[in-house]
């Protein structure tokens, strides 16, 4: 301890240590907590949360990846509890 600064070279890289701990300790809580995702609910896959057979086809009816058509028949088939492999033989 005799450098006339007070503390060893020890002590200078513990000091640099908890500061720069801290800047980034700082940085990462500001980017959380303003972060675009923060508020939003998390994503049914995220949650595992499953979408049921019946949920999959109305949500593609709904973006009109299927027609009324198949819509229909493919709700009938899941109601009846056929395999829609089996609706075509």
């Amino acid at each position: 301890m005799g450098y006339g600064w007070g503390m060893g070279v020890g002590g200078w890289i513990a000091m640099a240590i908890f500061w720069v701990a801290l800047l980034v300790l700082i940085v990462w809580l500001v980017a959380r907590a303003f972060s675009p995702g923060r508020n939003q609910p998390q994503s049914r896959q995220d949650s595992g949360w499953q979408e049921s057979a019946d949920q999959v086809l109305d949500r593609r009816f709904a973006a009109g990846e299927i027609d009324e058509d198949t819509y229909h028949r493919t709700r009938e088939t899941l109601r009846s509890g056929r395999s829609p492999k089996s609706m075509g033989q």
